[in-house]
């Protein structure tokens, strides 16, 4: 029969990502990522927004200006607390100076609900 339900033995957290491994560090779940918004991932420096429900998008949360880490996601904008550059979060491109260009993006993969940095 199909009874034994072996217990999921979560191996110990390693403090660094080995370097191969598939599929890439999980971010987030989709859920976690608000439709027309975001989250920042301060420790990855990484922002990904959801422009369209089912659509994911991933860039850069350092800031093309100064280097700060963009804060908050909020009215269509990807927003950097320092100088007040803001940035689309369809394309990261440049809605509000002084940012000279737009957040690199960064990939990431969706599937099963989990969002992985490619």
């Amino acid at each position: 029969g199909d009874t034994s339900a072996a217990p999921t033995a979560s191996a110990g957290a390693t403090d660094s990502a080995s370097p191969g491994a598939s599929g890439g560090v999980e971010l987030a779940r989709t859920e976690d990522i608000p439709v027309g918004g975001g989250t920042v991932f301060k420790e990855r420096k990484v922002v990904v927004t959801q422009p369209e429900e089912g659509e994911f998008r991933a860039f850069s949360a350092v800031c093309t200006h100064a280097s700060c880490l963009v804060s908050t996601v909020s009215d269509g904008t990807i927003n950097c607390p320092c100088h007040g550059s803001k940035y689309s979060i369809t394309d990261a491109a440049v809605e509000a100076g002084p940012a000279p260009r737009p957040l690199p993006a960064e990939r990431i993969s969706v599937s099963g609900g989990a969002i992985r940095l490619a």
